[in-house]
C-alpha cells in the first residue's frame, strides 16, 4: 500500500509540474507580448512626442557662392519640430527655388539634426543686368547670381535687340562647346538672333559661328586653325567663319 501511495503523490508532483509548466510558457508569452507593446510605445513616444528627437540643428554643406543664410531662410527647417515629422521634400523645393542651386539633398541626422546639402550651378559666362553689373550663366541658360565685374577666366554674353532666352541658350551651349584653351581667348559672345552667333577673341578676333548647331564639331575646327597659326603653318587671320564647319573660310 506504501508503494501505491508513493507513486500516486509522484504522478500528482509530476502533474503539478507540468501544470506550472505550462502556466509559466503562457505567462512568459504574455509578459513578452507585454514588453514588446511597452517598447513599441515608448519608441512612438520618443519619435512623435519627446523633446528628445525635436530639429535642434540644421547643417549646411556644399556652400560657395552662397552664404549659408540665404540658404536657411529658403530652407525654413522647422526647428522645435519632431524630426520624424519634418517634410524634408518641401524643405528641398524650397532651397532648391534659389537660382544659385542646382541640386540640394535634405535628410535627417539623428537625434535632432538636419542636414541640407547642396550643388550650386557654375558659370560659365555672364551677361549684363539692366541694374547695373552681371549675372552669371550656366551651361544650361540658366542665370544666377550677380557680379559688379567680368571675370577674367569667364566671357561676356552681348545680346541684340532680337536675342530671346533662347538665343541666350544657345550661347550657353557655344561657349560649353569651346575647348579651355580657346574659351581662355574669347572676351565677348555677341548673340544677335539664335543662327546669329559671334565670338570676340582678346585681341578683337572674329569667329562668325552661326547657331549652336554642330558646336563641338565647329570648336574642333577653330582650335586646329589656331593651332595651325601657333605652328606657323598658316597665316594669322583676322575673322574664322565656321558656321558651316564642313568648309570653314578665314579672312586676314
Amino acid at each position: 500500500m506504501r508503494e501505491a501511495g508513493s507513486d500516486q503523490q509522484r504522478n500528482r508532483k509530476r502533474f503539478a509540474r507540468r501544470q506550472w509548466a505550462r502556466r509559466w510558457l503562457t505567462w512568459r508569452y504574455l509578459l513578452a507580448a507585454l514588453a514588446l507593446v511597452g517598447l513599441l510605445g515608448f519608441g512612438a513616444y520618443a519619435v512623435f512626442f519627446s523633446a528628445w528627437l525635436r530639429v535642434a540643428d540644421v547643417e549646411v554643406l556644399g556652400e560657395e557662392q552662397l552664404t549659408r543664410d540665404p540658404i536657411l531662410q529658403a530652407a525654413a527647417v522647422p526647428t522645435g519640430e519632431q524630426l520624424a515629422l519634418v517634410d524634408l521634400d518641401a524643405i528641398a523645393v524650397r532651397v532648391r527655388s534659389l537660382a544659385t542651386v542646382e541640386t540640394v539633398e535634405v535628410t535627417r541626422r539623428w537625434p535632432d539634426g538636419v542636414r541640407i546639402e547642396v550643388v550650386e550651378r557654375t558659370p560659365i559666362a555672364v551677361i549684363a543686368r539692366g541694374a547695373g553689373g552681371y549675372t552669371q550663366l550656366d551651361d544650361e541658360g540658366v542665370t544666377f547670381g550677380r557680379v559688379d565685374d567680368v571675370p577674367e577666366d569667364l566671357p561676356r554674353i552681348r545680346t541684340g535687340p532680337g536675342a530671346d532666352r533662347a538665343a541666350i541658350s544657345e550661347a550657353a551651349a557655344v561657349v560649353s562647346a569651346l575647348d579651355p584653351a580657346v574659351s581662355e581667348l574669347v572676351d565677348d559672345v555677341e548673340v544677335a538672333t539664335v543662327d546669329r552667333i559671334r565670338l570676340r577673341l582678346s585681341d578683337d578676333r572674329e569667329v562668325r559661328w552661326g547657331s549652336a548647331d554642330a558646336s563641338e564639331e565647329k570648336a574642333r575646327v577653330l582650335l586646329a586653325f589656331l593651332n595651325a597659326e601657333e605652328a606657323g603653318d598658316a597665316e594669322p587671320a583676322r575673322v574664322y567663319d565656321v558656321s558651316v564647319p564642313g568648309r570653314p573660310t578665314t579672312r586676314g
